[in-house]
């Protein structure tokens, strides 16, 4: 029968259409969400946060449109990464420390090193230079 060639034919031609429209929608819409980098496993922690801080987690996911979590964890990533880098900056320092023969370049070198320590221990000690078992 011709009239149901004609109605398979539209139906055929909607289907074709949906399916381009929703494949439209779904490469503009669609953020991704996991890729790859993420463990397959995942541990819940449970964490609190200052309210400054966390105001700023808030408007960082709200300007890249994601969720208040991934931006955590991109943060911590970011921050556990900064950390290797500063750790495998201080070893560097301290072999050039160790091989150097001029005076002024070891004097040079250790006072880098100080100050590279004394920096972390007052990030730890929230900006104030304390030592443990002294007395102020």
């Amino acid at each position: 029968m011709p009239g149901n060639d004609l109605f398979d034919g539209l139906r055929l031609r909607f289907l074709k259409d949906v399916f381009l429209l929703q494949e439209v929608v779904n490469a503009t819409c669609t953020k991704l969400v996991y890729n790859g980098a993420m463990p397959v496993t995942k541990h819940r922690r449970s964490v609190s946060l200052p309210v400054p801080i966390a105001k700023q987690v808030d408007r960082i996911a709200k300007s890249e449109r994601s969720s208040d979590n991934r931006v955590l964890v991109e943060l911590i990533e970011l921050g556990i990464e900064a950390r290797k880098q500063r750790e495998k900056t201080f070893f560097e320092l301290a072999e050039r420390f160790r091989n150097a023969s001029d005076p002024e370049e070891v004097k040079r070198l250790g006072d880098e090193m100080g100050l590279m320590a004394f920096k972390d221990l007052m990030r730890k000690n929230s900006g104030k230079l304390s030592f443990a078992g002294c007395d102020e």
